[in-house]
């Protein structure tokens, strides 16, 4: 039975952030997943938490000004010190959230920067951060998300994360897979993750088209979760995904999988 993780970014946003704990968790999910804790105490963000009984599976690490379009800074030359400074602050809230994965963004390549330079500064900082973590036992993860939504992205394809990977050297860094970013950028969803699961340590699911919850697009989510199950996928499922009307009226896919 997949293990359910509500993205309580983008679930539950009818609530004040740190109240969407206690409402995942009334929900029946047995983790949480967020994109950018960091307006928030962590003091305050951990006693939620464990008021809850949930675990906190996942955070990114913060991704720059996503006001200003930055959709993180990893391979960006001039934002070195900063990214430096963002693994500090995440490392900080992982460590008060017991979470024992963390995402790092790539960030969007500007125009007149060489790939090849980007793709340079982006394994040195994943290399820094994948070994400051190490010494916390917390695993980096990296996620290729299409150059639809995000144009361009430096990090778009699961070929290329595992490339990316290797090159590194590090034995710190892992796959987080969302099944939407990679439905719209390869297709045969089912079979990749078959084919690299085990260096897959995180599923993100939603539908598409719309980045809605599953069964309102065109993804075969019944299908493919029977998969992750049938192949012995253990990690987490985190349901990042846009309520196409409220969290609660929109949960009626995963009774099966909360309630089982």
């Amino acid at each position: 039975m997949p293990k359910l993780a509500a993205n309580i970014s983008l679930m539950f946003t009818e609530a004040d952030f740190a109240d969407r704990f206690a409402l995942a968790a009334q929900a029946g999910f047995r983790g949480v997943e967020c994109q950018f804790p960091y307006d928030f105490d962590e003091g305050v963000l951990s006693t939620r938490l464990r008021s809850s009984g949930l675990a906190q599976v996942l955070i990114n690490l913060p991704a720059g000004n996503w006001q200003a379009g930055d959709r993180g800074i990893a391979c960006l030359p001039d934002r070195r010190t900063e990214f430096k400074a963002s693994v500090v602050q995440g490392l900080r809230y992982a460590a008060a959230l017991a979470c024992p994965q963390v995402h790092v963004m790539a960030g969007i390549v500007p125009e007149g920067l060489a790939f090849d330079e980007a793709r340079n500064v982006y394994m040195d900082n994943l290399v820094f951060a994948a070994d400051s973590f190490k010494a916390e036992g917390i695993r980096l993860l990296i996620e290729p998300i299409n150059n639809h939504d995000v144009p361009g992205y430096f990090l778009t394809g699961t070929r290329q994360a595992f490339d990316i990977i290797a090159a590194t050297g590090s034995d710190n860094i892992a796959l987080q897979y969302d099944v939407y970013h990679m439905h719209i950028m390869e297709g045969d969803v089912a079979e990749t993750i078959k084919r690299h699961l085990a260096a897959i340590a995180h599923v993100q699911i939603s539908d598409s088209p719309g980045r809605h919850e599953p069964g309102t697009g065109e993804i075969d989510y019944p299908t493919l979760l029977g998969a992750l199950d049938a192949l012995g996928y253990d990690g987490w499922v985190g349901c990042e995904y846009v309520p196409a009307t409220s969290t609660q009226d929109g949960l009626g896919w995963a009774q099966a999988y909360l309630n089982g």
